[in-house]
């Protein structure tokens, strides 16, 4: 562990010791007859509850049933909500201001803004009365901070642009805060990518995963030995790019803050980088998609010769492996009711649309022709290995053929079943249209696909039940309006049979262990009405 992990731990642990004393206020709450009181310290009211941190533990009190006294006591009479995210700078600078002006027109709030360089306030009003609402604070952090500030009770809300790791989460178990990795805890309400990028003036196009380690060990320290100008490596990195929970990190698994190039310039944020990397024709970062400006982002190319570049649809599908959720985590506790609406709004079809407007890329589902996905099969028949036939490529045509490809992409844990984060995310997606009846009097085809590790046939099974347990997975996620009899489901196991990336790396067989989600108008006669059950 290096020094600065280590002191930002024992910092992490010092906001967890101190998560009951920082906002300590003393309060007794009474109830209206007198017969029970209990005091403690003022953690917090939402308009309706009282929070209290007391002898007995934290205790959540209905404030119509108690009078409060006590300097902590808030003054009902000219109460509002204060609710405050705290994480990811980006972020919280710009789409979630965003989210908030559009969130209070859809619902009839004035707004009253004003900034720092570290926070942007917005003040909600009655449109009528002119009357305070609530007020919401972004502080611009990051997303180690956010949590840091979620365990100490100094923000509502975490923006990250990450999971939490499992350090963060163990902390707010001891805190008090949840379980982080129960999926309420966590919205995703859109993504962004980590992006290789080089000068404009940088004749390279793609780099392979193999130079890419290279250069950030410092392996390789020129150009030519990546394919490029005969011209020294600048390389620019920010903070955060080899930060536990960060996708590069499990791009690249031998990376580590000890294995960094020497030579490598370390800067704060990601945005620091680029404009170092901008300024310098033989520079090298790692930037986010919604913020790189005018340099040039690299392709990915493995060694067998696979190549992947960013897009939004590859960015929802995850066929990006750089790909990263944004999320809203939020504690195991009640927030106000303004706060739970926001959260709500996020993950509407309006609120995708501001995303969507933003650099962001939103999560709106996207539907890929057949004839969208030309290079992936010819991938598919150009790399079959030969245990694949000319059958399992035809089958993978039959099954498929004039269909369209959903967006929205299920992928799991490394080394697991379990669904990740923004897999989980679309699971919710998918189940709200379902039961709004975007997919009436059409079949939805879940297809699994494997890596090449193992005997084939067995590939093939596995990726069958992957497919069923997605399948499963949206069924049950489904309200009770929906009808399971206008809409049919299709599990299909294809198993090795179209890779999208290589399996001589564990990031390529990371992308080929998937479930994608076809669309078919009209249902299939032959087909028994059981698959439509989970």
């Amino acid at each position: 562990m290096s020094f600065l992990h280590f002191a930002k731990c024992a910092a992490f642990l010092l906001a967890a010791s101190m998560a009951s004393s920082l906002q300590a206020q003393d309060v007794a709450l009474t109830s209206r007859d007198g017969s029970v009181s209990v005091s403690g310290n003022f953690l917090g009211f939402d308009g309706e509850f009282y929070r209290v941190d007391t002898e007995y533990g934290v205790l959540t009190l209905d404030g119509s049933g108690v009078n409060c006294d006590g300097p902590g006591c808030p003054d009902l009479n000219s109460f509002y909500p204060i609710i405050r995210f705290s994480g990811d700078g980006a972020v919280s600078a710009s789409l979630l201001p965003a989210l908030v002006s559009a969130f209070a027109a859809r619902y009839g709030y004035n707004t009253e803004v004003s900034m720092t360089p570290t926070e942007y306030r917005v003040v909600l009003t009655d449109s009528v009365a002119g009357q305070p609402e609530a007020q919401i604070d972004f502080v611009h952090t990051s997303t180690e901070e956010g949590f840091a500030d979620l365990v100490s009770e100094n923000t509502d809300i975490v923006v990250s642009s990450r999971e939490a790791n499992t350090f963060e989460k163990e902390l707010a178990r001891i805190a008090g805060i949840g379980d982080l990795s129960d999926p309420v805890r966590a919205r995703v309400m859109g993504l962004d990518a980590i992006v290789p990028i080089v000068s404009p003036s940088n004749p390279l196009s793609t780099i392979s995963l193999e130079n890419l380690e290279k250069l950030l060990t410092g392996t390789f320290q020129n150009w030519s030995e990546v394919g490029g100008q005969d011209a020294p490596v600048s390389l620019f990195l920010n903070e955060a790019i080899v930060e536990s929970g960060s996708p590069l990190l499990e791009l690249l698994p031998a990376l580590t803050v000890e294995s960094l190039a020497t030579g490598a310039t370390i800067l704060p944020t990601a945005q620091a980088a680029v404009e170092a990397a901008e300024g310098d024709p033989y520079g090298f970062a790692f930037g986010r998609l919604s913020t790189v400006g005018k340099v040039k982002i690299l392709g990915l190319t493995g060694e067998c010769g696979f190549r992947t570049d960013v897009v939004s649809a590859d960015v929802k599908t995850e066929d990006y492996p750089l790909t990263q959720p944004l999320f809203l985590y939020t504690p195991a506790r009640r927030l106000p009711q303004i706060a739970r609406d926001f959260l709500d709004y996020v993950l509407s079809p309006a609120a995708q649309i501001v995303v969507a407007r933003s650099p962001f890329v939103d999560q709106s589902i996207e539907e890929l022709t057949f004839r969208d996905h030309g290079r992936r099969f010819a991938n598919a028949i150009r790399h079959a290995g030969e245990e694949i036939a000319l059958d399992d490529l035809q089958a993978i045509v039959d099954g498929l053929y004039g269909a369209r490809r959903l967006s929205l992409g299920f992928r799991f844990k490394g080394g697991t079943a379990l669904l990740d984060a923004q897999s989980r995310s679309n699971v919710q997606l998918l189940a709200r249209l379902v039961e709004a009846g975007v997919y009436d009097g059409k079949q939805l085809v879940f297809a699994g696909f494997s890596d090449g590790q193992g005997p084939a046939a067995a590939n093939e099974r596995l990726s069958e039940r992957r497919a069923a347990a997605v399948r499963n997975s949206v069924l049950a996620a489904l309200g009770e309006a929906a009808d399971p009899e206008l809409f049919q489901t299709v599990v299909r196991g294809f198993g090795e049979a179209m890779p999208l990336a290589c399996d001589d790396v564990a990031w390529g067989r990371s992308l080929n262990r998937r479930v994608e989600i076809w669309v078919k108008d009209g249902f299939t006669d032959t087909l028994s009405r059981e698959s439509s059950a989970p």
